[in-house]
């Protein structure tokens, strides 16, 4: 970096987005309409427009953007004439039930669930002890540590929902055993495990249902839309065998082009063993978590065939066992600090924006813009999902949030679904569209698991490119394989 350089403050454009994304909602807003789209419609597309502005810019955080949708939502659309009776409004009052209509959504209650167990994995230390206990059976070289990276993504994958906590866990373990090499924390080796560790983790966001938020906002669309629910097996079918085929993808991609300083880390045996005698033996409350996440596991993999309780409801159920005194592992005082309350509030504005534009037809009037010049409708299902899929990896470039992405892109690709012929599966369209809005592959800023490893300082935007590209090719391509194979065999297409 040069003098001028440091001495040039950067320019904050925050106002900037701000005011572009009030001047595209106003713009929006006020378009002639020729009557195809309800004015109701109109003024969500506009909302719409204003959200992705601020999601894709972060001018505000994402807490800020949603108590400005809600608003928006309330006054808009409490002015515009009603869905039901055109000669009348809204009305403010009907629009605020609709505005808040995401947070009373089982689907936010299983994400706020979700976040209270990775909570409990990170307050008793669970997550990093299964995390040093896999690594150290892989042994001390370089690719066999790349491959434990890789099988400790897969294994907290199961039991820890959250994609950043699991990226919390493991990226710390690996930049220790770097520095017990003497390597510094940009070195090459420090960079080939951290991307690696957080690659995997966006890899498996696909493969397991309660893996990521973002899923859920998919699946409650699908849910309100189709009548059809996906039960954690179903899914676990669906999306594993193309995460597994992706893993193997990423070990050879990565220690393929990304060349380390040494085939060998010596000290890394010992760091992990003095990390895991830190933490001493299992502690009860420890011994208790696991328990309860064994537990979980089976009645999330037995949705529907053993039981007949969903998802979200052994979620909280499992929770409200772990905050028992006595028999579970911590207290409403501990575990308060450790739950990302805004991403609760986004997460269920996000669904509640999505449901919007469904029930004003600014969704289908968006699918018909996008996608109708294209004659998607008569097109083969393989060649559909190939244009669609490369649209929905390309426009994730703007998005840090995946859950973000899900809630302005699912609607839409709901209502194409249901315009494509009719030996194709709506659900299952939708459903693979989801896997590839996890593609969090390419870049720093795609996910926030990637964004928590950036900030390291272990690797540069150009090297985590070196794995972004053939990763998202790979998936890309596999996608189109398993539409014109495995998920056809299976029924999901």
């Amino acid at each position: 970096m040069s003098a001028l350089e440091k001495t040039v403050p950067k320019r904050n454009l925050k106002p900037l987005w701000i005011g572009l994304a009030f001047a595209a909602l106003i713009i929006i807003t006020f378009l002639p309409n020729s009557g195809d789209l309800p004015v109701a419609g109109q003024r969500a597309l506009a909302i719409l427009a204003f959200a992705v502005i601020l999601w894709v810019t972060e001018a505000v955080s994402y807490p800020v953007s949603s108590a400005m949708i809600i608003a928006l939502v309330t006054v808009m659309l409490g002015l515009a004439p009603s869905m039901e009776d055109p000669t009348t409004d809204l009305g403010t009052s009907g629009a605020l039930k609709m505005a808040l209509s995401g947070f009373s959504n089982s689907a936010v209650a299983l994400v706020a669930a979700a976040l209270f167990l990775a909570a409990a994995m990170q307050i008793t230390n669970l997550h990093k002890r299964l995390a040093l206990w896999i690594l150290s059976l892989v042994g001390t070289k370089t690719k066999a540590i790349v491959f434990g990276a890789i099988l400790v993504s897969i294994v907290l994958a199961f039991f820890v929902p959250s994609a950043t906590a699991r990226a919390g866990a493991v990226v710390p373990i690996l930049l220790g055993m770097v520095a017990a090499f003497g390597l510094p924390r940009d070195s090459r080796l420090a960079a080939l495990l951290v991307i690696t560790s957080v690659q995997a983790v966006s890899i498996w966001n696909i493969g397991i249902k309660t893996a990521a938020a973002q899923n859920m906002v998919a699946l409650n669309f699908i849910k309100e839309q189709f009548g059809v629910d996906i039960s954690w097996g179903a899914w676990l079918l669906y999306a594993a065998p193309f995460s597994i085929i992706m893993s193997v993808a990423l070990f050879f991609i990565m220690i393929t082009l990304i060349k380390p300083e040494t085939s060998n880390i010596e000290g890394g045996k010992d760091v992990i063993k003095k990390q895991l005698a830190d933490l001493g033996p299992l502690k009860a409350p420890e011994i208790r978590l696991i328990v309860t996440s064994i537990v979980l596991l089976f009645f999330w993999a037995t949705e529907n065939k053993l039981h007949p309780f969903d998802t979200t409801t052994v979620t909280i159920v499992a929770i409200a066992v772990l905050l028992m005194p006595k028999i579970g592992v911590y207290t409403w005082k501990e575990v308060e600090p450790h739950i990302p309350w805004g991403t609760i509030i986004v997460f269920a504005v996000g669904i509640m924006l999505g449901t919007v534009l469904l029930n004003t037809e600014g969704a289908t009037w968006l699918s018909d813009t996008v996608f109708g010049s294209l004659g998607l409708d008569a097109m083969p299902i393989l060649a559909t999902i190939a244009i669609v899929t490369l649209f929905n990896i390309l426009i994730h470039l703007g998005f840090a949030s995946a859950t973000s992405l899900a809630s302005a892109l699912i609607p839409v690709f709901i209502v194409l679904a249901s315009t494509l012929t009719a030996n194709v599966d709506q659900v299952g369209f939708v459903i693979v569209q989801q896997f590839v809005i996890s593609f969090g592959f390419l870049l720093p800023i795609s996910a926030p698991q990637n964004m928590l490893a950036y900030g390291t300082g272990a690797f540069t935007t150009k090297d985590f490119l070196k794995s972004g590209i053939p990763l998202t090719i790979i998936g890309y391509l596999l996608v189109l394989l398993f539409t014109a194979t495995y998920w056809k065999w299976i029924g999901l297409l």
